[in-house]
């Protein structure tokens, strides 16, 4: 979350969306209008056999082996997963939703104190934009880091909503301890050690994101968030209430929209966990699209290794049938690489693999 450009970075002027919304304009601004002529079919998710696992934390907690099969299945074909009972009290789920929203709808001048500076990812704004004719999400974002202390920027954290802080500090500690508890049984899945990945991660980076996603009139033309994969480990996904159904995941060709289950987090694979499961576990692209009528609210966790640890397959997913396809690399080179580069697939992944070399 922490690396700084070496060159200004020139944008260009960037409209806020919420302002936006409340202009009323005739027409999209050009910069948000996208080229849909090339995106995989979206289809209705009519069929269940559309909809993504759901694994309850309470029966793999118990080592459930029904249930560790479901998380093993979950993990190989689809990279995403709903989580019940996941251990996280209810209100504390309800509170950072609320600090969020009321962030959110502070008026333009007080949230522009905390700004997400051009090529950074820590602040208000847009994130992941670098020149000035690339197109923009039709989303508000506000994004910090967490955890180590030393990847906080501490002018970035507001004073309003005034319980903001506590709250999120109260939150990120309960989903730490979800995303360890979840690590400890991916680990299982895998027939590796329970505690794997927790002593191979060091002091874990933990950053959160919150995206507001305002209605928009013309949700044809524009995204709410670009196609992409995480560059952290495990990802956690809180869906507001009452909000539209937002998230897509790009399963074979097929955009298949994520409908939200009451009191579930949704869990996907990041590229980090892809590269130490030599591809067994694959992070998968998604987006967010938007609604014409009604507003969306996501807040997003992203837990991966320490910035210090350096990472690679581990040996035992690596044989003659599973030849190494990723390279050895320093985790935090890799965050920067991610986080220098604009949402674009899974492209920032070709950084770590193993480029096949053919014959002549």
């Amino acid at each position: 979350m922490a690396p700084v450009p070496s060159l200004p970075i020139k944008v260009g002027h960037i409209d806020d969306v919420q302002e936006l919304r409340k202009a009323k304009p005739a027409t999209v601004p050009e910069r948000f209008i996208r080229d849909m002529a090339d995106s995989p079919k979206v289809v209705p998710n009519l069929s269940s056999s559309l909809d993504i696992p759901i694994i309850d934390l309470s029966k793999l907690m118990k080592t459930d082996k029904d249930e560790v099969m479901q998380l093993k299945t979950a993990c190989e074909e689809w990279g995403f997963f709903q989580v019940l009972n996941h251990g996280i009290d209810l209100n504390v789920v309800e509170d950072i939703e609320n600090v969020a929203k009321d962030f959110f709808m502070l008026p333009l001048q007080e949230k522009q104190k905390y700004p997400m500076a051009p090529g950074t990812v820590q602040g208000y704004g847009q994130a992941f934009v670098f020149s000035e004719n690339q197109k923009l999400d039709w989303c508000n974002k506000f994004a910090l880091g967490v955890e180590p202390p030393c990847i906080r920027n501490p002018k970035l954290w507001p004073s309003k909503p005034v319980n903001f802080r506590e709250t999120l500090e109260i939150y990120s500690r309960e989903v730490r301890k979800l995303c360890k508890t979840l690590l400890k049984y991916i680990a299982v899945s895998l027939g590796l050690k329970g505690d794997v990945f927790e002593e191979m991660f060091g002091v874990a980076v933990q950053a959160v994101r919150m995206n507001y996603y305002p209605p928009c009139s013309r949700p044809d033309l524009v995204l709410g968030l670009s196609p992409h994969s995480d560059g952290s480990a495990l990802t956690v996904l809180q869906q507001g209430k009452d909000s539209s159904v937002g998230l897509q995941i790009l399963k074979g060709q097929t955009w298949v929209p994520v409908q939200p289950i009451p009191n579930a987090l949704v869990i996907n694979i990041g590229d980090t966990l892809e590269v130490l499961t030599n591809g067994k576990y694959k992070s998968v692209e998604h987006r967010a699209v938007t609604h014409k009528e009604r507003d969306r609210l996501s807040i997003v966790t992203f837990y991966a290794p320490s910035y210090d640890i350096e990472l690679g397959p581990m040996a035992e997913l690596v044989d003659e049938k599973n030849p190494c396809r990723y390279r050895r690399y320093n985790h935090g080179e890799y965050s920067k690489h991610y986080v220098t580069n604009k949402l674009q697939g899974k492209r920032t992944l070709d950084f770590a693999k193993i480029q096949s070399k053919t014959s002549n």
